[in-house]
């Protein structure tokens, strides 16, 4: 049944999303981490993998959250000569992790959690009403 095969499809992506909503949130949560020693590095951004996979028991392509990678771009320096992370110059590393990037995620995240969402509650709607018509 397609509606089935929908509604299976919109659950994978709720997950999917989901998944990517904990990872921003973290990144979010971590964004004014420093390094704790001389050399030591702070917390790293993360960025979640999506991949398209077939279902093979329903027959039905979906989408899956694969992994979860450390994003390559150089942390931040700050000087704060008095930190006892500082390296010689005066210098700290500061977080990867841009505030305003991973709101924007965030909400590209919801917005299209709540697609899916809405996706599967029509998909349900419209297998009850065809449920009711044979009735």
């Amino acid at each position: 049944m397609d509606l089935q095969k929908a509604m299976i499809a919109s659950a994978a992506g709720l997950r999917a999303q989901s998944v990517r909503m904990r990872v921003i949130s973290e990144n979010i949560a971590n964004q004014d981490s420093v390094a704790t020693e001389p050399g030591a590095d702070p917390y790293r951004r993360k960025i979640v993998t999506f991949q398209n996979e077939l279902d093979r028991a329903d027959r039905v392509n979906v989408v899956k959250a694969t992994g979860i990678q450390y994003d390559k771009k150089a942390f931040g320096k700050k000087y704060d000569p008095g930190n006892p992370a500082a390296d010689a110059s005066g210098y700290i590393k500061t977080s990867n992790v841009n505030g305003l990037i991973e709101i924007m995620d965030m909400r590209q995240a919801q917005r299209s959690y709540q697609s899916n969402l809405n996706a599967l509650e029509a998909s349900r709607r419209m297998m009850t009403m065809t449920l009711d018509l044979l009735r």
